[in-house]
């Protein structure tokens, strides 16, 4: 694959993560989050200082048929490394796949279902 494809399918996931964000957010303002330049050092997805309070994530993305999830995540983790109190998100697809998957420290997963099930108590 030629590096501008590559470039592009990569900006397609981004793209795709920041309307599912602005999706689940809504009240947040289309500054609050964009996806990154090509070529920008940091995180692949951007969030505002308020954005990042209510998600402390550092988003990485990867649109590939064949991943190293971990070499991914720990460029995710490195992302997190930043920003303190960031917590790593690789999200993670290849071509015809529906849904992106995401991947993150099962401790994180835990402490956000017990936050979601202590809400709804």
């Amino acid at each position: 694959m030629k590096t501008r494809s590559a470039k592009a399918k990569g900006r397609r996931l981004q793209n795709r993560i920041v309307q599912m964000l602005s999706e689940a957010f809504p009240q947040w303002h289309p500054d609050d989050i964009r996806p990154a330049i090509m070529g920008e050092s940091g995180a692949d997805i951007k969030l505002s200082p308020a954005a990042q309070q209510q998600c402390p994530w550092a988003i990485e993305a990867k649109n590939q048929e064949r991943v190293n999830l971990w070499k991914a995540y720990a460029q995710a983790e490195a992302h997190a490394r930043e920003k303190s109190n960031t917590e790593p998100i690789l999200v993670v697809s290849k071509n015809h796949i529906k849904e992106p998957l995401a991947v993150v420290r099962f401790s994180y997963l835990i402490r956000l279902l017990v936050a979601l099930h202590e809400k709804n108590i």
